[in-house]
């Protein structure tokens, strides 16, 4: 049972000093939460309060079926962005029919979750490399900030996920801005990040919120034309099936399973993150497909859009001194007395404050360095990094997060095929074998004897390379060599091609007059060699545990050791 509700886990060892800190953390991420899922709710496109319905059920799924005790979930502003580019290419009529688009792309992303962690998917995500998702949250973050420039202007414009669009339409509407939207956005942002540097733990989100309230209702700054978020619908939200049909489905099945994949990237790798700190390892990569899989698909009976962990609410539920998932389910309360009696209060705050908040949070998310580290050490990633971006920022999400994940593919495969190529030497006075270049004062260089280590699986992709250069050493020792040693210890895999073309190459190596020597092949390795036509070309006697062993073999009128005798005749799979 504690697999399937792994609540049961932490509820089963739960103790009484442990309620207080949950409260007192669940409260504290509540009071961010409230104002972040009203303005991350508007980069999606949709009226506020259901940010504070994506706030409520799905939390509250996550708090018994998650397996992360530090992560604060809920709507985020990447997800938020990636729903509203979803949607933002149909030509969507009315609020209720967009609202009913998105209940059910939220639908199809919990389900894609789901299915993945019932089949045990979740390595799907590893596809989603480091310099892609860098790339992409940096512009993601950028257009989401000039996004809501609108708000902190206070000017209309028609909505745009394209950078250099909404800058020209800044441009063109700009002498419209409203100096007290800009003023008041201005000191909501000085705020927060003056907080940040001053002392973290202060909610200063709600200071701000607060702040904007008070200074619309006392002072009628609605009466000069600020933009307030308007009148939010009292009360929980109510159960409704999504309006699943074919034609929605095929539109909106590609973006949302990029869009799962993103959630679950971002929850696996907040609570990675808060584990690190913590020291608690709970993390099943499954269960939380799982978790989020079903989050999602019963939120979208709610009225409620996508849920994944927030960094920042994690941050601040790990600083706050959470023990357990039930910090959440305190968060759960305070939105749902935010929705029961505090709602009418919400009628007076400014958009140009929330602005200030999404402006503020998502400022984290563009990553300076990490580029930075990418072009000194690692341009090619580099070049995987800014293709995103620069695709991301200006032709769209979805062909940026495509793209980078294509980039990096071929990246892989072109390293892959070109794999590191060493000829090794014995290191004076000992037993080792290292690379010549890189050792070349301390290790003896033989004429008649040619080491060479591929430090790579052998596979279609590079067989042709690993023949061209293996021949290319070869002719390169001369007429005195008298024996090839292949060191197999970083070789994974062979495949059929590949076993196909070692087979025939070792051949072609006897008929040059030379012998042919494996050595430190691993278990699986060997049962690969055994079970196809290398071992026939080979023979069992030249099969080696380690290099020195065939070098000595060589050396000594072949002569094996026992342990090199008992894999020399070994015939059966091991492991």
């Amino acid at each position: 049972m504690k697999r399937f509700l792994p609540f049961l886990d932490w509820a089963s060892t739960y103790k009484k000093a442990y309620f207080s800190k949950d409260l007192i953390a669940g409260l504290t991420v509540g009071i961010v939460l409230v104002p972040q899922a009203m303005a991350y709710a508007m980069i999606a496109g949709l009226p506020p309060v259901y940010g504070l319905y994506t706030a409520l059920i799905p939390v509250l799924a996550y708090v018994l079926l998650g397996t992360s005790r530090k992560v604060a979930m809920g709507p985020v502003a990447m997800d938020s962005l990636l729903v509203a580019a979803a949607l933002g290419t149909f030509a969507i009529s009315s609020i209720s029919d967009y609202i009913a688009m998105v209940v059910v792309l939220i639908f199809i992303v919990g389900a894609t979750q789901l299915l993945l962690g019932v089949f045990r998917m979740g390595f799907l995500v590893n596809f989603l490399s480091k310099p892609v998702i860098s790339g992409f949250t940096s512009a993601a973050a950028l257009i989401i900030i000039v996004s809501q420039l609108k708000h902190l202007l206070g000017i209309d414009m028609p909505n745009s996920n394209h950078f250099h669009e909404i800058i020209m339409l800044i441009g063109q509407h700009i002498a419209q801005t409203n100096p007290f939207d800009l003023g008041l956005g201005v000191l909501g942002i000085l705020i927060i990040i003056g907080f940040k540097k001053w002392k973290k733990s202060f909610p200063a989100v709600l200071l701000v919120v607060l702040f904007g309230i008070f200074a619309v209702y006392f002072f009628g700054l609605d009466g000069y034309g600020m933009k307030l978020v308007g009148e939010v619908p009292k009360g929980l939200p109510s159960f409704a099936f999504p309006d699943i049909t074919f034609q929605n489905f095929k539109n909106l099945w590609p973006m949302g399973m990029a869009l799962a994949l993103v959630g679950y990237l971002e929850t696996i790798s907040i609570g990675k993150a808060m584990e690190e700190k913590s020291g608690e390892e709970t993390i099943d990569p499954n269960q939380e497909l799982i978790a989020l899989g079903a989050s999602n698909i019963i939120g979208s009976f709610f009225q409620g859009y996508a849920s994944t962990a927030s960094f920042s609410r994690s941050a601040i539920n790990h600083e706050s001194g959470a023990q357990t998932n039930l910090a959440g389910f305190f968060s759960v309360i305070l939105v749902v007395l935010t929705l029961l009696f505090l709602t009418p209060v919400f009628k007076y705050l400014p958009n140009t404050v929330l602005a200030s908040i999404i402006m503020v949070s998502v400022f984290g998310l563009i990553d300076f360095s990490y580029a930075k580290y990418l072009w000194l050490d690692r341009k090619d990633e580099f070049v995987v990094l800014m293709f995103t971006f620069l695709i991301t920022l200006f032709i769209g999400i979805t062909q940026g997060i495509v793209v980078g994940v294509l980039l990096s593919l071929l990246l892989m495969v072109y390293r892959t095929s070109k794999p590191h190529f060493a000829e090794l030497g014995n290191v004076k006075g000992s037993d080792y074998y290292k690379n010549i270049k890189r050792f070349d004062d301390e290790v003896i260089i033989r004429r008649d004897l040619l080491i060479i280590r591929f430090d790579s699986q052998l596979y279609f992709g590079n067989s042709a390379y690993f023949k061209r250069e293996l021949l290319k050493q070869i002719k390169g020792k001369g007429p005195d060599l008298k024996a090839v040693i292949l060191n197999a210890e970083a070789i994974t895999y062979i495949d059929a091609t590949a076993a196909d073309v070692l087979s025939k190459l070792i051949h072609e190596i006897h008929e040059m007059g030379l012998q042919f020597y494996i050595a430190g092949a691993i278990g699986p390795m060997r049962d690969i060699i055994f079970t196809t036509n290398i071992i026939k070309e080979l023979q069992k006697e030249f099969l080696f545990v380690r290099t020195q062993e065939a070098v000595d073999y060589f050396d000594n009128a072949h002569r094996l050791s026992p342990l090199g005798t008992r894999v020399a005749h070994e015939n059966r799979r091991t492991r």
